[in-house]
C-alpha cells in the first residue's frame, strides 16, 4: 500500500481472487468500487436469475463467497481486513465494506487457502465410490463454525435418499416451468465467446442412473456431443445452514460456503451444488434434518473425490468494477 492507497497489482490480486468465487449459474453477480484501503462490495441485480433466485437469497451467497475470498487474499498480501456487512441501510445494493489496515498476523491455513483460491471449480462430473474421511469432513464442518454457520454431513443412507428424493422433485416441478428452463438456458451450455454463464465442456456428462444426486444444468434441453456416464450411487452430501435467514445470514452462508471449499480444496475434495430444492420455497424447508429441525439451509452440496475440473470463464476486472482496473501483471504472477 502507498499513501494509505492500494497499488494496481494489489487491486488486481485482491478483485482476481474475489471474482474467482462460485456463483449460480457463473452469473457472476458483484460489483466493487476502490477508494483508498476501502473495498465496497456491491450486488449487481441485472445478474440476479428471478426464477430460481426470486429473493436474492442465492445472489447474496455467491457475494458472501467472493467477499470471503477477498478477507483470505488481504490476509495474504499482510493486511488485517474490516468488514462491515450491509454498512448503509439505506443502500440495500452495497453487500459490504472491506477496509484494510495493519498488518495481519494470522497464520495457519491463510496461504493454503489463497493457492486453493484459483484451484477450486465446480465439478460436475462423476466421483470415486469411497466416502469423505472423518478428519476431512471434521475440517469441513470446523470452517463453516469459524463463519458462523452449520455445515452438516449426511452419511445416513436413509438421510441421503431423502434429500435425493427432494432434489428429483425439485427437478420434475422445473420441468414443467417453461420460464424455469428457459433462464437456465441462458446461463448454461454457453458459447465460448462468453465470459460468464456455464460452458458445455464444464457441464459435465449426462448421468446414465436418473436416481443419482447429482445435478443436470441442461436437463430436458440436451446438447449434442455430451455423453452419458456412472455417477458415484453413495456421494457424501452436505447442508449448510444458519441460525436466521436475512441478508446478512445468506451473506455469512456465503462466506461460510467458500470457507468450506477452499479448505476441501486443500484437502484435495471436488465439490458440486445440489441446491434444486432451495429454489422451491415448499421444498426448502424439507431439506432441514427432521431430526433436529433448525436452522435454514442455505446450501445442499455434493461432496467427494474426482478428476480436476476445468474451470470456467471470469468477466474481465474492469466489467465489475466502478472505475477501470489495471489488468497488467509481471510475468512472474
Amino acid at each position: 500500500m502507498s499513501n494509505g492507497r492500494l497499488t494496481a497489482i494489489e487491486t488486481q490480486l485482491l478483485l482476481a481472487a474475489a471474482t474467482a468465487a462460485p456463483s449460480l449459474h457463473n452469473s457472476q453477480p458483484w460489483r466493487f468500487y476502490v477508494t483508498g484501503a476501502v473495498l465496497d462490495l456491491l450486488a449487481d441485480p441485472g445478474r440476479q436469475l428471478r426464477r430460481a433466485d426470486p429473493e436474492g437469497r442465492a445472489l447474496h451467497v455467491s457475494c458472501g463467497a467472493a467477499l470471503l475470498n477477498l478477507r483470505v487474499a488481504a490476509e495474504h498480501l499482510g493486511y488485517s481486513p474490516k468488514v462491515r456487512l450491509l454498512p448503509v441501510p439505506s443502500d440495500p445494493m452495497l453487500l459490504a465494506r472491506v477496509t484494510l489496515g495493519g498488518r495481519s498476523e494470522r497464520a495457519g491455513m491463510t496461504g493454503a487457502m489463497y493457492d486453493a483460491i484459483p484451484l477450486r471449480h465446480t465439478n460436475r462430473f462423476p466421483f470415486e465410490d469411497r466416502p469423505v474421511p472423518h478428519a476431512v469432513g471434521t475440517a469441513l464442518i470446523e470452517a463453516a463454525s469459524v463463519e458462523g454457520a452449520e455445515l452438516t454431513l449426511v452419511t445416513d443412507a436413509t438421510e441421503r435418499e431423502r434429500l435425493t428424493e427432494l432434489v428429483h422433485l425439485a427437478d420434475l416441478e422445473s420441468d414443467i416451468d417453461p420460464s424455469r428452463a428457459e433462464e437456465a438456458a441462458k446461463w448454461t451450455g454457453v458459447d465460448g465467446d462468453r465470459l460468464d454463464g456455464v460452458p458445455g465442456y464444464a457441464l459435465g456428462p449426462i448421468p446414465r442412473d436418473p436416481a443419482a444426486p447429482v445435478r443436470d444444468l441442461r436437463r430436458g434441453r440436451p446438447i449434442p456431443g455430451r455423453e452419458q456416464r456412472r455417477f458415484e450411487r453413495a456421494p457424501t452430501l452436505g447442508v449448510l445452514s444458519t441460525a436466521h435467514d436475512d441478508s446478512e445470514a445468506w451473506l455469512r452462508a456465503g462466506q461460510a460456503l467458500e470457507r468450506v471449499l477452499l479448505v476441501g480444496t486443500v484437502q484435495g475434495l471436488a465439490a458440486s451444488f445440489v441446491n434444486q430444492p432451495l429454489e422451491h420455497t415448499e421444498l426448502r424447508w424439507l431439506v432441514r434434518d427432521p431430526g433436529r429441525g433448525i436452522g435454514y439451509p442455505q446450501m445442499v452440496l455434493r461432496l467427494g473425490y474426482g478428476v480436476p475440473a476445468p474451470p470456467t470463464p471470469r468477466r474481465p476486472l474492469d466489467e465489475v468494477t466502478t472505475e477501470p482496473v489495471s489488468t497488467e501483471l509481471d510475468s512472474g504472477d
